[in-house]
């Protein structure tokens, strides 16, 4: 199959793509601060360099979009027609750079939390995200998961 926009379109398309501050990542934000939580933001000096650390709580929180980050049983996590070998060695490198992160920050003696994209954008859930937060990040786990995959 090709693809349906030319190379140089989707190359430009795909420059467009942003790192940090993504909209997903803006909403778990803004819960955080509602739920009164401070929090510092891309911390280099942490394995993974997560999105949002709250350092008080050794918790350290990644937004992950469903499609960079293959999240199992998403509907938003479809693996693409054109070149799916490029796109599968592409995106279990992602899954593969996660668990190393994740593992080396468990080391270290911090709590990970993954917030998948798809709980940013269901209604429902976000009307809850504070509240799910806090709960996690008050709780006992060293590792979780805030999705709404399983509600779509």
């Amino acid at each position: 199959m090709t693809d349906v926009v030319s190379p140089a379109v989707r190359s430009r398309m795909m420059s467009n793509i942003r790192p940090k501050n993504t909209k997903p990542e803006m909403v778990v934000r803004k819960a955080l601060f509602a739920a009164g939580y401070r929090f510092r933001l891309h911390r280099k000096d942490l394995p993974g360099s997560p999105d949002v650390v709250l350092p008080g709580h050794k918790v350290a929180i990644f937004t992950h979009g469903c499609f960079w980050h293959m999240h199992s049983g998403c509907r938003n996590a479809k693996l693409p027609a054109t070149r799916p070998e490029f796109w599968k060695t592409k995106l279990l490198a992602n899954v593969d750079r996660d668990a190393r992160a994740a593992d080396a920050l468990r080391l270290l003696g911090w709590r990970v939390l993954t917030v998948w994209e798809c709980s940013t954008r269901n209604p429902r859930t976000v009307a809850e995200l504070s509240e799910m937060l806090s709960e996690w990040i008050e709780g006992l786990e060293d590792r979780g998961e805030i999705s709404a995959a399983k509600n779509l």
